[in-house]
């Protein structure tokens, strides 16, 4: 169990780590994508007006078009979305998406973003194509889940353990971190793997699918969820119903909730239908039959929500646990906090492998190239991730409002710095690339409020004058996390210099910190 614990965490934990993090940032994607394209204003909510503004937008720009999709605005996400399919396209590039301001209906000039979207794609797809980057993640979850596992069998007195933190004592301290974080943590580490599993367990386990339907996985589908079914045009024009007039008819279904999503079939069509989603965010359980389904010329009910069966509001809640679409501000700063837990403990995990490793070689005075190669892996796939966020976050100010593919410089900038980092590790001694990178990262976190304010007309002073405080929030947050990583840095730096010292070497039995022994 320890060599299963300690081998499936390596050769996986550089992936791991990445996806914990980029997951944990995703907790806050919704604040991210404002803070991404700050032009967005923050009115005063009425979802019904803004439901209203998006008709008449549509109908005005996208007449013609086979389906109409609305996204509300909401307390995290300002914006009005609509988006619409070119009837004479198929697959994702017959989609056109614009962000409207909610009280005016007018389009928004606002700069081409992927924002917090894209930490979020990264944490399950890893930027790589379908199904291939669910795949890997998916295994990247099974091997976290064994680790786990393993790690709670191989730590008897894990519970004892939890209470014992021995500061400044090497290799011990990091041992004593590691099992006090997964202990305290330990419920969320296994509810967020073993959840991860089941939101995709339609490809991970589509053996009784594959028997009960003969392989026609869509039949499957659409007998789970009918209201998704594509309808035929009846080919007779037809005016659409006021939305407005029937969303006071649908929010009637959810007393105290609110209506997240609405989709448009056909619109002008005789066969039109209209569908009133429920927000996710009103429940635990993401139930996908929180929909009722509107003729969209006569606005007569043409399907209420349907119950959830067992099985499928036991995925829901799954799904809903791991996303955490529920949580309000204080829950979700604490589903960021422990993905935090998630990550600190894979990322201790690495440093112990190769700090009992490199105590090993220091006698001989030869270090193998294995070391040398996690030395590197370990700086790049911590240290290196952490700045290739901020220099997404650079890229989102620097980048001109107007650039043409912004977004997608912005997603190459993230790979770009991360690459660098690699060569950097790969050229520095392990102490002084920790220094390095941390440093570089924690100044360019820090500085995102006054990149902000030196680059947009909505920098921190701003946003707090206007109430604007996701933007403000996301600010602040940057601040602090580059002051942390300073303190870190600090550390790392001062017992280098202590490692350094001849009279350290001789009293000192073990490396403290990554990269001292050379």
């Amino acid at each position: 169990m320890a060599w299963l614990h300690t081998w499936a965490g390596l050769v996986f934990g550089w992936l791991l780590f990445a996806i914990f993090l980029t997951g944990t940032l995703s907790y806050f994607k919704d604040e991210i994508s404002h803070w991404a394209q700050p032009e967005v204003p923050v009115r005063v909510l009425d979802a019904r007006a803004s439901l209203t503004q998006a008709q008449s937008y549509l109908q005005a720009n996208a007449g013609q078009s086979s389906r109409w999709f609305i996204s509300l605005p909401d307390a995290r996400e300002p914006a009005l979305s609509v988006m619409w399919q070119d009837p004479n396209k198929s697959g994702r590039g017959s989609f056109t998406r614009q962000t409207l301001d909610p009280q005016t209906g007018q389009r928004i000039e606002a700069r081409d973003s992927r924002g917090g979207d894209f930490f979020y794609r990264f944490h399950y797809q890893l930027q790589m194509g379908y199904p291939w980057g669910r795949w890997l993640s998916s295994l990247a979850a099974m091997v976290m889940l064994v680790t786990l596992v393993t790690g709670i069998i191989t730590h008897k007195k894990i519970f004892k353990e939890f209470f014992t933190f021995r500061p400044g004592k090497g290799a011990r301290s990091w041992l004593d971190g590691h099992n006090a974080i997964g202990v305290l943590v330990l419920p969320f580490h296994l509810m967020i793997t073993y959840s991860s599993l089941v939101i995709f367990m339609t490809m991970l386990m589509p053996a009784s699918i594959n028997s009960r339907y003969d392989g026609d996985t869509q039949a499957f589908f659409s007998e789970i969820y009918p209201g998704n079914q594509r309808l035929v045009a009846a080919g007779q024009p037809a005016p659409l119903v006021n939305l407005g007039g029937l969303y006071d008819r649908a929010l009637q279904q959810w007393p105290g909730g609110s209506i997240g999503r609405v989709s448009v079939q056909m619109p002008g069509d005789a066969n039109a239908q209209v569908q009133f989603s429920r927000h996710d965010g009103d429940s635990v359980s993401r139930d996908l039959g929180a929909a009722i389904t509107f003729a969209g010329t006569t606005g007569a009910v043409l399907e209420q929500p349907r119950e959830s069966s067992t099985p499928i509001a036991i995925a829901g809640t799954f799904y809903g646990l791991h996303m955490g679409l529920f949580a309000g501000p204080v829950l979700r700063w604490l589903y960021f906090f422990c993905g935090l837990g998630s990550t600190l403990l894979i990322g201790t995990g690495l440093v112990m492998w190769l700090g009992k490793r490199q105590l090993k070689h220091a006698r001989s005075g030869v270090r193998p190239f294995e070391l040398r190669l996690v030395e590197v892996l370990n700086v790049a796939g911590m240290a290196g991730l952490v700045l290739a966020v901020a220099g997404f976050m650079w890229a989102n100010r620097l980048l001109p409002a107007t650039y043409p593919e912004r977004a997608g410089i912005e997603v190459d900038s993230f790979f770009v710095v991360w690459l660098l980092s690699i060569v950097h590790a790969a050229v520095r001694s392990g102490s002084k690339a920790w220094i390095e990178q941390l440093g570089l990262a924690a100044i360019a976190l820090a500085s995102v409020p006054l990149l902000s304010l030196l680059t947009t007309n909505h920098g921190l002073p701003a946003s707090i004058a206007a109430g604007d405080w996701v933007l403000a929030g996301v600010d602040l947050s940057a601040l602090g996390c580059g002051l942390v990583l300073a303190w870190v840095v600090m550390k790392i730096r001062r017992r280098a210099v202590l490692a350094a010292l001849p009279v350290a070497r001789t009293v000192r039995a073990r490396p403290t910190m990554p990269g001292e022994v050379h």
